[in-house]
């Protein structure tokens, strides 16, 4: 594992109370096992407070996953998360397959109907394929429509 050692001072750090000021969120992490790391659990376990106050039910969110080889459990990943999301009332926005890279089997790529991902090798030598970017992409792009949309029409 070839992750930081120390967080980048230069990348924002998010606390489990700042969730509550976003209408959603899109979250990123590498794969441990096919589940999130250590370090994604403890920072839900930290959002006990919002789950008794009810402060993120009705705000959404998605997942992105790298993982170190091509079956290294990026869906598994995503599900890990959804036991969070549902206990906080937090609705997910998978993104199918409407992106036509996620069928692509010409080459060595990462993501699913749950969500973008790449693989990164087991050094983490690799950088992710123009179809994982373009996954990345579209994910992005659905999630501030389904979420815009919805914010929107609250109003």
């Amino acid at each position: 594992m070839h992750g930081n050692k120390a967080p980048i001072a230069s990348y924002p750090v998010v606390k489990p109370d700042d969730l509550t000021r976003f209408d959603g969120f899109v979250m990123g992490f590498p794969t441990r096992y096919g589940r999130a790391p250590a370090q994604v659990s403890s920072f839900f376990d930290a959002t006990g407070g919002l789950w008794m106050k009810g402060a993120l039910v009705g705000k959404f969110a998605t997942v992105f996953t790298s993982t170190a080889s091509q079956h290294g459990g990026q869906e598994t990943t995503a599900l890990t998360t959804m036991p969070f999301f549902a206990h906080h009332g937090i609705i997910y926005v998978p993104i199918g397959f409407q992106n036509k890279e996620l069928s692509d089997i010409a080459t060595v790529g990462g993501g699913s109907a749950w969500g973008g991902g790449t693989v990164a090798g087991g050094d983490g030598a690799l950088q992710p394929t123009s179809n994982d970017l373009a996954v990345a992409k579209g994910q992005g792009t659905f999630f501030a429509k389904v979420v815009g949309q919805y914010v929107k029409g609250a109003q």
